[in-house]
């Protein structure tokens, strides 16, 4: 009897072992959507992650999220450790749009669906859909709200970029100089900084490598700490007619404020008009301080609502909706495009308060 027992007692692990080994393989760790950011060191993409988490909730579907800390490579390892946990869909927001053309190759090699998010991977065929705000845009606002603030003739303008290895950056760029361009071809503006700028300052449309040479003087790389030493590079060798009531074109908020607190400590400049993008908290506390004259907000619950939505339409076995494309040099990309809001301080309070984006009691000095 002892032996049977034994036996039976045997058979049951064995069937329990069996079923709990069945239980962990059959989804348990496994994730449906992989979601890889640039870095957690900007206030930017941990908001993103946030409502990444949030956009899921309710749902049945299973998500992770790595950050590349601002390393292709490290973007690179993100991707293939997605591929391996069994992903279906992959949204990435590129460090390099041209160098993470191999990770996302390496994702649809095992039949993944690729989305590109906020910045476009460029230069493969290997991208599926691309989720955005509209890059000329976002440029054009901030132009447009150089333009509107000028005052008289001979305005010192300043210009920055973001990185040259993003080609959100060359978009920004290109829909900001397009307003800028005729108001400095007709001596509303006088460009400060940039040798290359003023060289073209006679053509509408610039070719990419005209954007490039532009952008190889004036970039920050996206880095605060870049653009506070090129702006004070640039106004130490700026003589005084460079000087007086500036304009600024920056490219988003990290960079705006560093470039502010330049400009603003130059006692030789007299006023200076500045512009940003993000709605980051701190440049909403600028805007409200009158350090930091506008940004553009892009509202990432919408565009992480939109790339969810895709995802989730992806799962489904459903056609995502999309509203445009864009070129990425190897082929048009489909693109969903989300609006973009100039904030100043006229409406902060309206825009990022009352339509809860932002609590009131996270700034001071709000009215």
């Amino acid at each position: 009897m002892k032996g049977k027992f034994k036996v039976i007692s045997l058979l049951m692990i064995v069937a329990i072992l069996t079923i709990l080994a069945a239980g962990c393989s059959s989804g348990g760790g496994e994730v449906n959507v992989g979601i890889v950011l640039p870095t957690k060191d900007e206030p930017r993409w941990v908001q993103d992650e946030q409502r990444f988490k949030e956009a899921l909730e309710g749902t049945d579907y299973t998500v992770e999220i790595l950050f590349s800390q601002g390393s292709p490579a490290k973007e690179k390892e993100n991707v293939e450790t997605l591929i391996n946990k069994g992903i279906e869909v992959l949204i990435i927001c590129p460090q390099d749009g041209n160098a993470a053309a191999a990770a996302v190759e390496a994702a649809k090699k095992e039949g993944i669906t690729v989305i590109s998010y906020d910045r476009l991977i460029t230069n493969t065929d290997a991208v599926d859909y691309y989720v955005t705000f509209d890059s000329l845009a976002v440029g054009a606002a901030q132009a447009q709200y150089l333009v509107d603030n000028a005052q008289g003739t001979g305005i010192p303008l300043y210009l920055y970029a973001g990185a040259a290895s993003d080609n959100n950056a060359f978009l920004f760029f290109e829909g900001a100089w397009k307003v800028l361009q005729p108001k400095i071809a007709d001596g509303t503006f006088k460009i400060a900084n940039s040798s290359e700028a003023e060289a073209l300052k006679g053509s509408a449309e610039l070719s990419r490598d005209q954007l490039s040479a532009i952008i190889g003087q004036v970039t920050t790389n996206w880095d605060p700490n870049e653009a506070k030493n090129k702006a004070q590079t640039h106004l130490t060798a700026a003589s005084a007619d460079m000087k007086g009531d500036v304009a600024v074109l920056a490219p988003n908020d990290g960079t705006a404020r560093s470039i502010a607190d330049v400009f603003a400590s130059d006692s030789a400049v007299t006023s200076f008009i500045v512009t940003g993008q993000d709605a980051e908290k701190a440049s909403i506390q600028y805007i409200i301080d009158g350090n930091q004259s506008m940004t553009v907000f892009k509202d990432v619950r919408t565009l992480v609502k939109d790339a969810m939505g895709m995802a989730v339409a992806i799962l489904d076995g459903e056609t995502p909706e999309t509203t445009g494309s864009y070129d990425n040099g190897e082929m048009d990309v489909a693109a969903k495009q989300t609006d973009v809001i100039v904030v100043d301080q006229a409406n902060v309070k309206q825009e990022l308060i009352d339509s809860g984006y932002y609590e009131a009691s996270e700034f001071t000095g709000l009215e």
